[in-house]
């Protein structure tokens, strides 16, 4: 990076989308490589399970219609009754996979970004190759992690349903019931995005450090307090970025018409979410050493090219003595 670690915590939004931009173009040929290995089929099976899902849905409505008009107890019946029953369980199936794969090279992508990066802050002479034997061996902490946030984000929205019961049980009918809905829904809201920003970051946290898992996510929470407001403002613009380029794709591929059209908006968009991929990725690693340096942790640059290094063991993390920061004095 261009910037001593003590001048990062000065960055805001447009500091960090700078110093991301930067790196990205400074070793944009390794950067290039893990988009085409990891981060591109991760963005083409983002934008073709929306394809698949939209066939599959619109063929189990077709055979359900075709099942309402057929009179019960017929042979014709049992058959349309089958073939929708193995038309759910194909699409059943299908978003099973897609949330596996999705999840795979989501975390491999986050590894092999996050793990360049901090090769760069440390000055470590990187190749591709040493990326991708690093991942696999990041990528198991990370799992661990985002098993947590999951069950996590099962717990807040178990907590979001029962409100909302609670709600429709009690006051929905009434003009206070509206207010409070809406205070409902935008609590959810908030909470929702800061928990994704946490996660986020403790993603970052399980690669870098010694602690992952919860205790990511409580590092993680504790390294957001003073930059809060400049992280949610990041992830709202990436997420915008995101809804556009998915609605341009479901608008003129998945209800495009044309060969051509679909092939060109198709192509265009892949390319353009596999690029939002790992501008976001980089972002949210800037950030870790932003949020770092404003909690005047300083992290030693030697110990943490010591533990990157692959050996031909296993991957070594941080230990807490070395990277749980020794704090620094104010200028």
């Amino acid at each position: 990076m261009d910037r001593e670690q003590e001048e990062m915590q000065f960055l805001g939004f447009f500091g960090i989308y700078a110093e991301s931009y930067k790196l990205i173009f400074r070793w944009r040929k390794i950067f290039s490589q893990i988009t085409l290995a990891l981060i591109l089929p991760l963005s083409f099976i983002f934008l073709a399970h929306q394809e698949a899902s939209e066939i599959l849905y619109w063929r189990i409505r077709y055979t359900k219609f075709r099942l309402h008009w057929t009179k019960a107890g017929t042979p014709k019946y049992h058959k349309l009754s089958d073939l929708v029953t193995f038309e759910w369980a194909e699409y059943l199936l299908l978003k099973a996979v897609y949330f596996v794969f999705l999840v795979v090279f989501s975390l491999l992508s986050t590894s092999a970004v996050v793990y360049m990066i901090a090769s760069v802050y440390t000055s470590r002479e990187v190749t591709f190759k040493k990326v991708l034997s690093v991942v696999p061996k990041v990528w198991k902490r990370l799992m661990v992690t985002f098993l947590c946030t999951f069950f996590a984000f099962c717990a807040y929205n178990a907590v979001f349903a029962l409100t909302l019961y609670l709600w429709g049980a009690t006051i929905a009918d009434s003009t206070a019931g509206t207010v409070v809905f809406v205070i409902i829904l935008t609590l959810y809201a908030v909470g929702f995005v800061y928990m994704t920003i946490i996660w986020q970051l403790a993603s970052v946290v399980s690669v870098l450090e010694d602690v992952y898992g919860f205790k990511a996510m409580i590092k993680s929470k504790g390294l957001m307090k003073g930059k809060r407001a400049v992280a949610i403002v990041i992830f709202l613009m990436l997420n915008l970025s995101l809804v556009i380029i998915n609605f341009v794709f479901r608008v003129f591929v998945v209800y495009g018409e044309g060969v051509l059209p679909i092939l060109g908006f198709g192509a265009v968009c892949l390319l353009l979410l596999s690029k939002l991929i790992l501008f976001g990725l980089v972002v949210q690693t800037v950030i870790y050493f932003v949020c770092k340096s404003y909690h005047h942790e300083n992290i030693d640059k030697s110990a943490l090219s010591d533990h990157l290094e692959v050996y031909v063991g296993d991957y070594v993390p941080l230990k807490g003595k070395d990277v749980q920061l020794k704090e620094y004095d104010r200028v």
